[in-house]
């Protein structure tokens, strides 16, 4: 089963509804925007981070960056970096730029910014690069129970 398919079925399992779009490849937040015909800020940039020695996936809005500084405070961590691009694929099956911010599909833990939280609905690549899911934000923080931080500029 596809992260895609997975994804699917965990929104289908909770009666969530979203809206599919299926679109060219992308691999930035710009070029994902612009192909879902979304403004940037409902994107969900998910990222997947070694934290010290464990990994997790953080999840903010795709027209902000992430404050190392804070974020290394937030989880209390001397080292942070972002994972290669084989740890992408061996912990996720998914390509950078394809990973979808539901982490619980794939066993990490899950850290969202505020500026999630901030929109009505959530935009993101869902397990490929060529396919996005829009939800309502409530409905995802209603499923995955995130910690909520303040770590993006």
């Amino acid at each position: 089963m596809t992260a895609f398919d997975k994804i699917k079925a965990f929104l289908d399992q909770n009666y969530v509804s979203y809206e599919f779009k299926e679109h060219e490849p992308v691999r930035t937040s710009e070029e994902a925007a612009a192909a879902r015909g979304e403004d940037i800020r409902i994107g969900a940039k998910a990222l997947l981070l070694k934290a010290g020695n464990k990994f997790i996936m953080v999840v903010l809005s795709a027209a902000k960056r992430i404050n190392s500084k804070e974020l290394k405070r937030i989880l209390g961590v001397k080292s942070l970096r972002f994972a290669t691009p084989d740890e992408v694929k061996e912990k996720t099956g998914c390509e950078p730029g394809g990973v979808p911010p539901f982490p619980n599909i794939f066993g990490i833990d899950l850290l969202v910014d505020k500026s999630v939280v901030e929109n009505e609905y959530m935009a993101f690549n869902a397990g490929e690069r060529t396919k996005s899911l829009r939800i309502k934000t409530q409905d995802y923080l209603k499923l995955l129970k995130p910690r909520v931080e303040s770590f993006s500029v």
